[in-house]
């Protein structure tokens, strides 16, 4: 029997067609890989459910945890649910395809490199990623919208029933902190989650004012405490391998058509388990 491997991806986009496409082609080596997505597959709900439903039926467990695209309430999505219920019926949806989500029991990868648990996330971001000079949340999307970077979710990731974003964060870092320690204490994990859970990723961003949309202070400790032998992340659109306290940090997105015209040819897929031979990314 073949031994499986653990890949993962995150970006999609399947709204751009190029990157429809991509997703078409992505499929497992032999009949026990498993796949990690690590968010925005999509913005439309029949999007996301279109992609997932397509790599579940090709690998042997996919993995999902949420980026902020599936939780936008696009304007031309048919399914216009905000907040706690859009990300719930997202949930729904996900179990009814055998896609395993954040709010299900973490699944343990069996394969070589293993017992590891496999946990995705959904935690969210809170500001405290200031822009550059800021000293406060307020300051920090003042100097954003001053720059023109100012992220989409402010006008389509909506909270509710929270009374914000950073809230709706607090409680999801509060919820997931206490699944995390409840993980067996003999198991390394795989801690998969739309943003980087530590802020040294962001640093190279083009444009600093964006990372305050990119996670949460809260996180910078997990990737120790949790016992991560790797920690697998998206949203920055800028896929490459980097260590931090000795961790493994995979920032593996497909991206938008234009960026990867801009950047050396890579893989959609990339693996995590075993640990792939390869030079790591500075």
């Amino acid at each position: 029997m073949a031994q499986g491997k653990l890949f993962a991806v995150s970006d999609q986009h399947v709204a751009h067609e190029e990157n429809r496409r991509i997703t078409e082609s992505l499929r497992p080596e032999s009949d026990e890989d498993w796949l990690v997505v690590a968010g925005d597959v999509g913005e439309k709900f029949e999007d996301v459910g279109w992609a997932l439903e397509l790599l579940a039926g090709r690998f042997a467990k996919v993995v999902w945890a949420p980026g902020n695209h599936e939780l936008w309430t696009h304007p031309r999505d048919p399914a216009a649910l905000r907040g706690v219920e859009r990300y719930e019926a997202l949930v729904g949806m996900c179990r009814a395809l055998g896609v395993l989500t954040p709010e299900d029991p973490y699944p343990v990868w069996p394969g070589p490199g293993g017992p590891v648990t496999v946990a995705p996330l959904f935690v969210l971001y809170d500001y405290s990623f200031l822009a550059p000079g800021a000293r406060t949340k307020e300051e920090s999307l003042r100097m954003a919208h001053d720059s023109g970077i100012v992220c989409t979710d402010e006008y389509l990731l909506h909270p509710d029933p929270f009374p914000s974003r950073d809230a709706w964060c607090r409680a999801r870092v509060a919820l997931t902190e206490q699944r995390l320690a409840a993980v067996d204490p003999e198991h390394r994990t795989v801690l998969v989650n739309h943003y980087p859970l530590v802020r040294e990723p962001t640093r190279i961003l083009r444009h600093p004012e964006f990372a305050q949309w990119c996670g949460t202070e809260l996180t910078a400790d997990w990737h120790t405490r949790f016992r991560a032998e790797a920690v697998v992340y998206g949203h920055l659109h800028i896929p490459r391998s980097t260590r931090h306290d000795g961790v493994r940090f995979e920032e593996v997105s497909i991206g938008y058509p234009r960026e990867r015209r801009s950047r050396p040819p890579r893989g959609p897929l990339h693996q995590i388990l075993p640990h792939p031979v390869r030079g790591a990314a500075a």
